[in-house]
């Protein structure tokens, strides 16, 4: 059973939010507010049990067809409105998704030790909030324990709801911080099918457009795994194949596919010529040969030797900044990520110094697919029945009582390029004697929006591939 202790031990900390809330875009003298409070939809508090659900507007699903592929239409002076605007919304939803994204790659690579593994944060809350907006209340409560938007004056038997579209554009805001134009770029696209003669919620598919920049709500038997899957391949530009591995055809389900695409170049580039074979040493016994690029000048860097890691800054453009984590010569990667929390990353950014390093970095790109379910089911059997399970209820999700969630998939990518905006060398270069710093061994990275210090991606390489 999913015990009230349970549930607040997966609620953020309150000092967390408030040192986020404080540290992104300078906002040193900012008064802290309670995340409810900024997002909510009512302050009264409901009774799940005794409240009948308000009458449920739907619209009817488009069918599914492989010859039209145009996205869902949207109001785009609505979209332009969101971008590139930091508000104290923006910083205190990045420390929430901060905190459960930590939470939940935690569970990911504990299960996955030898594997390189790929969480987006950002994506995984985003895919948490539109679920939410289909949930009946009692089921729309757990999810706010678990994003952290509870409202803390409710009673046991009470919840007070906030407004799921305002937390899913608030998070597109924070992808569009992010989104430099040719330098950076951060995509998010969803799919949701179901069966063609149901009608969805127009709150859930409405959802879907306001956390993505593309997104497709169809109607489709579930039983064409190949068709779904062609689909997906053709309007993800060919970047999201063979994603449904099998799927449960019975009636009233819905498959949830969310795709996350980071694109990043280095902000001073490395030198092609600089870039040779070079030894990475998977473990103790296995040694593999793989591109790496080296630039000696002047970096961010801190030597943390309380959790035995080094810890490297790498610009990405104006607006994000990639941290490279090291363990220490017979430290383990897995000890190190074990104790991570949010706020161990920022206190990582408040350390950092400046100086000469020659730093040696594997080329890879990234691309993983995790199922959202067994992503909950790892950090707490319970908490995944109470959201997505056996126990979970969406009333709200269409004009059928018994929507049950099949398949809720996050894609997520990542693509950096050894070229970067700037191709000088750095003149320290001469300057004196550089520190080697050579990610030859599995280490752990994180990509941060600078301004909120709301984390993109979090991984770890234990085995570099292009």
């Amino acid at each position: 059973m999913l015990t009230p202790d349970k549930m607040k031990s997966l609620r953020p900390p309150l000092a967390i939010l408030l040192l986020w809330c404080c540290l992104a875009g300078g906002g040193a003298n900012r008064v802290y507010i309670h995340p409810f409070t900024l997002f909510a939809a009512n302050i009264s508090c409901e009774t799940p049990q005794t409240q009948p659900d308000e009458p449920l507007r739907t619209v009817p699903v488009e069918p599914l067809d492989t010859a039209v592929l145009t996205a869902d239409a949207r109001d785009p002076s609505e979209r332009d409105s969101q971008k590139h605007n930091l508000t104290q919304r923006t910083a205190v939803l990045a420390g929430l998704l901060n905190s459960l994204g930590v939470r939940m790659y935690q569970a990911l690579s504990g299960k996955r030790p030898g594997a390189n593994t790929l969480l987006s944060p950002v994506n995984t809350y985003g895919s948490l909030v539109t679920f939410f907006l289909g949930a009946s209340k009692k089921t729309a409560g757990s999810f706010q324990d678990l994003l952290g938007l509870r409202s803390g004056s409710d009673r046991d038997d009470c919840v007070s709801l906030v407004d799921g579209h305002k937390v899913l554009k608030t998070l597109h805001s924070i992808n569009s911080l992010a989104d430099d134009g040719p330098q950076d770029e951060v995509a998010t696209r969803v799919w949701l099918f179901t069966y063609p003669h149901v009608y969805l919620s127009a709150d859930v598919v409405q959802g879907t457009r306001d956390f993505s920049d593309a997104s497709f709500v169809r109607g489709v038997d579930l039983a064409q795994r190949e068709l779904i899957n062609a689909f997906v391949d053709k309007t993800s530009d060919g970047k999201v194949k063979d994603v449904l591995k099998d799927v449960n055809a019975s009636s009233n389900l819905l498959l949830f596919v969310s795709f996350f695409n980071f694109q990043g170049n280095w902000k001073t580039a490395f030198q092609p010529d600089k870039t040779s074979l070079q030894e990475f040493h998977v473990d103790e016994s296995t040694t593999v040969m793989t591109p790496t690029m080296t630039r000696t000048g002047l970096f961010h860097y801190f030597n943390d030797k309380v959790r035995k890691c080094t810890v490297v800054k790498l610009s990405l453009s104006k607006r994000s900044d990639m941290l490279l984590v090291l363990p220490h010569e017979g430290a383990n990667l897995h000890d190190i990520e074990a104790k991570l929390r949010a706020h161990v990353i920022s206190e990582w950014c408040d350390s950092l110094q400046e100086g000469l390093l020659e730093l040696s970095l594997p080329k890879f790109s990234l691309s993983s697919t995790n199922d959202l379910r067994e992503l909950l089911r790892n950090m707490d059997t319970d908490v995944e029945d109470k959201l997505l399970g056996s126990q979970a209820q969406f009333s709200q999700m269409g004009n059928t009582n018994h929507f049950t969630i099949d398949k809720a998939l996050n894609k997520v990518s990542l693509e950096m390029s050894e070229e970067g905006a700037a191709t000088s060398q750095d003149k320290a270069e001469e300057a004196g004697v550089a520190l080697k710093v050579a990610l030859n061994r599995p280490f752990f990275f994180s990509v941060v929006e600078v301004e909120s210090g709301a984390i993109f991606v979090l991984g770890k390489i234990t085995k570099p591939t292009l």
